[in-house]
């Protein structure tokens, strides 16, 4: 008989996170953890296979990768709004913003 080790699975929401401590066999997988955490089944929105990313203790990681005693699985939810663009949209802002106050200076300095 193989070995068990303890792993936990999660799945965090907005409002709660729900955490699985879940035994599995020595060599399973991130696949296999969240297959037996029965996380799937209470959270129909979760899709492996497209939307939902996985990790362990927060650095992305395949589904395949095999688990070690301890390891804590954690299933992502999609972004809301896309980082890179958002800091986009803050540093152009940011510059208009800048320009502006910069030319409101030059014309106080000017007046002195």
């Amino acid at each position: 008989m193989a070995e068990q080790i303890s792993v936990e699975v999660v799945y965090a929401l907005r409002e709660r996170q729900d955490v699985v401590p879940v035994k599995v066999p020595e060599g399973a997988t991130a696949q296999d953890a969240i297959e037996a955490s029965g996380l799937l089944a209470k959270h129909p929105e979760i899709d492996l296979s497209t939307i939902n990313k996985v990790g362990i203790y927060a650095k992305l990681a395949p589904l395949s990768t095999v688990l070690r005693e301890r390891d804590r699985v954690e299933i992502y939810r999609p972004l809301i709004a896309d980082p890179k663009e958002v800091r986009r949209k803050r540093a152009k802002e940011g510059k208009v913003m800048k320009k502006g106050g910069g030319d409101d200076a030059g014309g106080a300095e000017e007046g002195q």
